[in-house]
């Protein structure tokens, strides 16, 4: 059960990796909209932002996961030897 624990902790981390990765690419490439009535574009680049934040806090999630886990595992070992 712990190793589970831990590979769900570290598949969330990497999940949001990729969510922080993917919305850091999208906001670089969206450039600077040219009219002030683009708002199309500007929601768009608020998605993304709301992307990046959803991606730092999932990796905290996952971190904390990880962390507590391995708290665990190592109350286990001390508690056997």
């Amino acid at each position: 059960m712990q190793i589970s624990a831990l590979t769900s902790g570290l598949n969330t981390w990497k999940s949001a990796q990729q969510r922080v990765d993917s919305a850091a690419s999208n906001i670089a490439s969206a450039g600077v909209p040219q009219s002030v009535a683009s708002t199309a574009s500007e929601t768009d680049l608020v998605e993304q932002f709301v992307q990046l934040e959803r991606g730092k806090l999932e990796a905290q999630a996952g971190a904390k996961l990880i962390k507590t886990s391995d708290e665990v595992l190592g109350t286990l070992l001390d508690t056997r030897a």
